[in-house]
């Protein structure tokens, strides 16, 4: 995908996400963050927007500490939330191609990451609110384009799980299958030890569990925000991925 494709998802995604939050209520439980309410679903993706916002405005080529979350709630923090999201969506649009800024996965340049990483972090925090609405997902009618899951799925399983915080780890090695059944090609063996997993683009040798599914089901599964479409082999791998892959 493209950098303008993913700014233009996340427009889409924050305001989908503005408006169901709206509709449930800050005070509503969200079933799919267990233990956060609305407004703490709305604080804290408007301060990773503002966090992430600064990188390419201000150009910093280092590590930086989150912004503070306000004391706002009801309408003033949905409006709060809609401010820092639009001024997001500007800043990358308007960025220059070439800017040099830090960022914390591998991509072909800094705007790139930053346009994919808030895209797909506003779209999976986009569910969570609709969980809160009482219109979480559903089948397909999650509204996630097959490229875009697929392009998810990648980003989690190849770049988030390759870092060395990944907790997703076995006492012997075992393999891991996810395979998106409606996007050829889509699959990935996901090799498991006592080390951060090793993710290749493929499906050679064999698997001790496969987890399958249409790809718009299966990104918020592997978000953890709703059950795996299928899952063949050894389900305690399946168990361990809820347990463990929580992405801090």
């Amino acid at each position: 995908m493209h950098t303008a494709a993913y700014v233009g998802t996340l427009d889409r995604e924050g305001a989908l996400l503005a408006a169901a939050a709206e509709a449930a209520g800050c005070d509503a439980e969200v079933p799919t963050c267990p233990g956060w309410r609305v407004r703490d679903l709305l604080r804290h993706t408007g301060t990773v927007h503002r966090w992430a916002t600064a990188f390419v405005a201000e150009g910093h080529t280092g590590p930086r500490p989150g912004v503070r979350p306000p004391g706002l709630d009801g309408a003033p923090l949905v409006a709060w939330f809609r401010e820092g999201h639009g001024r997001l969506v500007d800043t990358l649009a308007g960025a220059a191609p070439d800017v040099r800024c830090w960022h914390f996965l591998p991509a072909p340049s800094p705007l790139a990451f930053w346009a994919r990483r808030q895209a797909h972090e506003t779209t999976v925090h986009r569910l969570d609110a609709e969980s809160a609405a009482g219109s979480g997902p559903s089948g397909t009618s999650t509204n996630i384009g097959v490229e875009f899951a697929v392009d998810g799925i990648d980003e989690l399983l190849c770049a988030f799980h390759a870092r060395p915080k990944s907790a997703v780890r076995t006492a012997e090695p075992r393999t891991l299958r996810v395979r998106a059944t409606d996007a050829p090609g889509a699959v990935w063996t996901v090799r498991l030890s006592a080390r951060p997993p090793v993710t290749e683009r493929d499906d050679a040798g064999d698997a001790d569990c496969e987890l399958s599914g249409p790809a718009a089901e299966l990104y918020p599964a592997l978000w953890n925000r709703r059950p795996f479409p299928e899952v063949t082999g050894d389900t305690s791998l399946a168990a361990l991925w809820r347990e463990r892959s929580a992405v801090t």
